[in-house]
């Protein structure tokens, strides 16, 4: 089970930091996505972090965004810098028993149920 925390309402060029909870004793195994889906689009792959600590993140969010985990916490963050009304979306995590960090949806097995974050201009 994955649960989020940690969204809300900003303004543009403010902060916002997500964090993902997860229950069982394998969290260092997976592979840690956060998606997000925008009213009438697709659900599209923002960021993910390996079970090594490598990071992967789509263009549109690099130098603003930065994923970290901490498993003895079970838990993975998302640090949101910068803002932008085009960030207003619902944000998922997701978990994947992968090595690296996959981009598409399918490949993922766990996810939460969401997170509303609203970017205001």
């Amino acid at each position: 089970q994955l649960v989020e925390s940690g969204g809300g309402l900003v303004q543009a060029g403010g902060s916002l930091r997500l964090s993902c909870t997860a229950s069982g004793r394998t969290f260092s195994s997976y592979a840690m996505g956060w998606f997000r889906q925008a009213p009438g689009k697709e659900r599209e792959f923002v960021t993910g972090i390996n079970i090594g600590g490598g990071t992967y993140y789509t263009d549109s969010v690099k130098g603003r965004f930065t994923i970290s985990r901490d498993n003895a916490k079970n838990t993975v963050y998302l640090q949101m810098n910068s803002l932008k009304p085009e960030d207003t979306a619902v944000y998922y995590c997701a978990a994947a028993r992968s090595g690296a960090v996959p981009t598409t949806a399918l490949s993922y097995t766990y996810w939460g149920h969401g997170t509303q974050v609203t970017v205001s201009s």
